[in-house]
């Protein structure tokens, strides 16, 4: 009987088996929450962006080409240059197109 009693496991510590079921919480509070980012970006992904409202098309003065759009909740701001290097912000209506206001680049000293 003494091989019998030698091979009868020690009770379980009581802050052994808190320490293992707050491991097993935090091990099931962390499945769930990479389960609920991945549904999360699943969910995100799949929406389709709402499409940008723009003019049909942007007039630019003649000789002056955009380098840069900036696109405002019922405007279109366009960084233009012209023949000669000089820069302009072109402010326009983003449903007409038409220019609300133009601003000038002053050239680096």
């Amino acid at each position: 009987m003494a091989g019998n009693a030698a091979h009868e496991e020690a009770p379980e510590p009581p802050r052994l088996r808190q320490l293992r079921l707050m491991v097993l919480a935090l091990t099931a509070t962390l499945i769930a929450g990479v389960i609920a980012i991945v549904i999360l970006l699943v969910i995100r992904l799949q929406t389709a962006p709402t499409p940008v409202a723009m003019p049909p098309e942007v007039r630019l003065p003649a000789g002056e080409s955009a380098r840069a759009i900036t696109l405002g909740s019922d405007w279109v701001a366009v960084v233009t240059v012209d023949a000669g290097g000089k820069e302009r912000i072109r402010v326009l209506d983003r449903v007409s197109g038409v220019e609300r206001a133009e601003v000038d680049i002053a050239p680096r000293p």
